[in-house]
């Protein structure tokens, strides 16, 4: 798996953003609506005009965006999720957002769509109670009953009257009479009485009787043939009336409509699954994306803080943080730049205080140190001259032991001084790989003869460990440990030694312990257990656990201990490691 890159970079750390900008969603989310409106009116239009679902091209066309947006909420909610596993800063934060945001869509969204469900149920339940057949039926059943009455009355009036000739005032109903003659197979208007609109330009048909209706050219109007002689024929013309023909239409555009709610009454189902997966859906998801880019863009600030905050915490006051935003949050990570900045500033000065404070403590206690040796010396310096002097012939008598005396609080003087040596000249961190249970074996072998009755236990150290530091250095380290616990057990009781490998942030660690039978420490002397030139011992410098403090802080890691009186104590140590595949 790939390592997450850190914010930091010179100090530094900058916000991030999605790949899709905020604004760049909105815009599409708009876009989305104006589709959504102007497609769902065409579907709208097409389900009522015939009553069929879409197509599977439509189909596939169609749920082509919800399928699309769907993807990118699922990478969205995995990535989150990986975050949430990942445990990283600010995941936990945003999925609490987003549960809240959740709960809001499904509060509001749940009221909007059990209304929209019942409505639809109510209509189609009305739609069910609709005997669109029998409505449909008992109005052709009228209008062929009007027409079969108009055509008696038609039949009636011909009937009654002679058509032959031109008349000047028509009977009630009758339209025109037109009278043709037929020369030489052409038709010749013989006489015309009527309204104009009921002229024609030759016979519709030369059989005696009412002609079949032809719409719109015999609008509202029955014809009625009579032939005359062989080449004569009246043309009668009767008046429906207009809306005769309108409401007819009327009657089977409704009819027409009639059966497109019948279809589309057996194909609700699937059409309202269409309708939200295609218009609903999409909108909801593009509104669940939105708020997770939200979500990121409000938290990353918060996150950042947070992870600026540590490094602060872990000593690391370059940190800034970069922003662009000019509201609150702004103002707050300008705020935590300039108090980190003060605390730079703060700490400079704090540390060159310490500094001067550290070194006045060490140059009096070094001389006090120094001090102490230089009073035996001088003494036996004195008691041999006073012997040369008054009695040259019995100066040998001290002389041996005087010059002994001088040179174990010489030996004395240059052990402390190449200690504080050590301690305060700056040390390089070693760049080489030493094998930890190797040095450790070489470390206690010394111990075994000198103290027969301390018990070495190093069975749980890992052979394959490997730590970067110098072998003198680490070998200084644990020599200084082993004698402090042979020390507190009075020669006499166990020591174990084991290893175990830790991480933190990123970087392996092998945690060294130095577990001895012995005292223990008390409280008091805890708390100055590693501070230079206290000891407990009546021979000890002080110098040997800071020493050892020094040693492990400049190769980045760090020593602590736990101890209770009576029970013991157990140093531990965390030293860079990396472990080897065993053989290598």
């Amino acid at each position: 798996m790939q390592k997450k890159r850190s914010p930091l970079k010179n100090g530094k750390t900058r916000p991030e953003y999605s790949i899709i900008n905020v604004r760049v969603l909105i815009l599409i989310y708009v876009l989305l609506c104006v589709l959504t409106i102007l497609f769902s009116r065409i579907f709208f239009i097409d389900t009522l005009r015939d009553g069929n679902v879409p197509d599977k091209l439509s189909l596939l066309v169609f749920f082509t965006t919800p399928a699309v947006l769907f993807i990118f909420l699922g990478i969205s909610v995995f990535n989150l999720v990986t975050d949430i596993i990942a445990r990283r800063p600010g995941s936990k934060f945003m999925a609490r957002l987003m549960a809240y945001f959740t709960v809001i869509v499904i509060l509001t969204a749940a009221p909007v769509t059990v209304m929209t469900g019942a409505a639809i149920n109510e209509l189609v339940r009305f739609w069910h109670n609709i005997d669109t057949d029998s409505a449909t039926n008992a109005a052709n059943a009228f209008v062929v009953e009007n027409y079969a009455f108009h055509e008696r009355r038609f039949d009636s009036i011909i009937k009654q009257n002679d058509f032959s000739r031109p008349a000047a005032n028509l009977p009630e109903y009758i339209a025109a009479v037109q009278i043709f003659n037929n020369t030489d197979g052409k038709w010749d208007e013989d006489s015309f009485t009527g309204e104009a609109q009921f002229r024609l330009q030759e016979p519709p048909s030369m059989v005696n009787g009412m002609i079949k209706r032809n719409p719109p050219d015999d609008a509202a109007t029955i014809r009625y043939v009579q032939p005359l002689s062989q080449n004569k024929y009246a043309v009668i013309s009767y008046n429906l009336g207009e809306e005769f023909d309108w409401g007819r239409d009327a009657l089977e555009n409704q009819a027409a409509r009639f059966k497109i709610i019948h279809s589309v009454r057996k194909n609700l189902k699937p059409l309202l699954i269409f309708y939200y997966g295609v218009f609903f859906f999409p909108t909801l998801l593009m509104t669940v994306i939105i708020a997770i880019s939200f979500i990121r863009r409000v938290t990353r600030p918060i996150v950042e803080l947070t992870e600026a905050t540590r490094h602060v915490a872990e000593g690391n006051f370059s940190i800034q943080i970069l922003t662009r935003r000019n509201d609150e949050l702004g103002l707050l990570i300008r705020s935590f730049n300039a108090m980190v900045q003060d605390l730079e500033k703060s700490r400079a000065a704090l540390v060159k205080s310490e500094k001067i404070s550290i070194w006045q403590n060490m140059a009096q206690q070094l001389a006090h140190e120094i001090k102490n040796p230089l009073t035996p010396i001088k003494l036996s310096a004195e008691r041999i001259l006073r012997r040369w002097r008054n009695e040259p012939e019995r100066i040998g008598e001290i002389l041996e032991s005087s010059i002994m005396a001088i040179i174990q609080e010489t030996e004395g003087l240059s052990t402390l001084l190449n200690e504080f040596r050590t301690l305060s000249k700056p040390m390089e961190p070693s760049q080489s790989w030493t094998n930890l249970k190797e040095t450790v074996h070489e470390a206690i072998i010394p111990y075994f003869s000198s103290y027969p009755n301390v018990q070495f236990n190093i069975e749980h150290i890992d052979s394959s460990i490997l730590l970067k530091i110098d072998k003198h250095r680490l070998s200084q380290i644990l020599t200084n440990l082993i004698i402090n616990a042979i020390d507190a057990m009075n020669s006499s009781g166990s020591i174990e030694i084991r290893t175990d490998l830790v991480k933190k942030r990123e970087i392996s660690y092998s945690r060294l312990s130095v577990k001895d039978s012995g005292k223990g420490i008390s409280e008091q002397d805890g708390q100055l257990i590693f501070t230079p030139y206290f000891t407990t011992k009546g021979s000890g410098t002080g110098l040997g656990l800071p020493i050892v403090e020094r040693i492990i802080n400049d190769h980045g890691g760090a020593i602590w201990f736990n101890s209770a009186e009576g029970m013991g104590t157990t140093f531990f140590i965390d030293l860079p490691a990396e472990k080897t595949v065993e053989g290598n």
